[in-house]
């Protein structure tokens, strides 16, 4: 994901209402938009405003408040999120995974146990297929285990392109060629389709990071990818996510997050972690002190 970027505000939506959305857009989704976002965040309002047909924004705030079925919101949600993102982006991560990770969190384990990885915030889906496709080439145990990978986005448009699995030469610009011959399909010209077995091994998901009641099925989980999502949150919102990440890790589980995060920011629970390829933050295991 990439942050909205900056743009002038002409004031088109008067400043109480525009604080209203926002502070709703918060309490609903965990995300932030400051004054430098006004104008990202106007253009998207009034194209929804203009789409319901709503007299004012303030009808329009009602509606979002109000609507049993939360659909509005979603289609506002799926506006507001912006999902920059390709194959192999922050590859580091990916070679701590395999190099020395992974091991660790398999150590004392029999074959055959689960083995649960979180790409939490996947946009289009780039991410956990990365995962998958790098504990397939270069985990060397990777047999041995019950692997789970999940992925979860709060854009169902998002989660619909992932699990469809169809990509340009703009998101597989970091994969070698023999990679895309392997685990992709030609479609059409410029672009080309996960293969049906890769697509199957990843569980996507709605999943809103910040409602309780979606995150309780994410239970022992050993590996979380969140990377470049909290950036999105304001300060409450990162302890918040902090914590949830924290009760979903199975003890001596890590979190990977994006290279401009930091995990000493938002919270306390974790250990920071050196390995060769990165910096990830674990829960201590049991018995351990953070």
């Amino acid at each position: 994901m990439a942050p909205p970027p900056d743009e002038p505000s002409d004031g088109a939506v008067p400043m109480a209402d525009y604080q209203a959305l926002c502070d709703l857009l918060r309490e609903r989704t965990g995300l932030s938009f400051t004054e430098a976002k006004r104008y990202y965040v106007e253009r998207r309002l009034a194209e929804r405003v203009d789409a319901t047909r709503m007299p004012s924004v303030r009808d329009y705030l009602n509606l979002l408040r109000f609507q049993a079925s939360g659909a509005e919101m979603q289609r506002l949600v799926n506006l507001m999120t912006v999902n920059e993102t390709y194959f192999f982006r922050e590859k580091y991560q990916l070679d701590c995974l395999v190099n020395g990770m992974l091991d660790e969190v398999v150590r004392g384990r029999r074959p055959g146990e689960r083995l649960r990885i979180w790409s939490a915030g996947c946009a289009t889906g780039e991410e956990p297929y990365s995962i998958a496709i790098t504990l397939l080439e270069r985990w060397p145990r990777v047999d041995e285990f019950q692997i789970e990978l999940y992925a979860s986005d709060i854009d169902t448009a998002a989660l619909d392109r992932a699990r469809e699995g169809v990509y340009g030469e703009r998101s597989l610009q970091a994969l070698p060629a023999e990679l895309v011959d392997r685990y992709f399909r030609p479609v059409a010209k410029g672009s080309w389709r996960v293969i049906d077995e890769l697509r199957e091994s990843v569980d996507f998901s709605l999943v809103n990071i910040v409602d309780p009641a979606q995150v309780r099925r994410f239970t022992g989980i050993d590996v979380v990818f969140c990377r470049n999502l909290l950036i999105y949150f304001d300060d409450l919102g990162r302890r918040n996510a902090a914590a949830m990440f924290y009760e979903a890790l199975s003890p001596g589980g890590f979190v990977a997050l994006g290279h401009s995060e930091s995990m000493s920011r938002m919270s306390a629970l974790f250990v920071p972690r050196r390995f060769p390829d990165a910096i990830l933050y674990q829960k201590p295991a049991e018995g351990a002190g953070a």
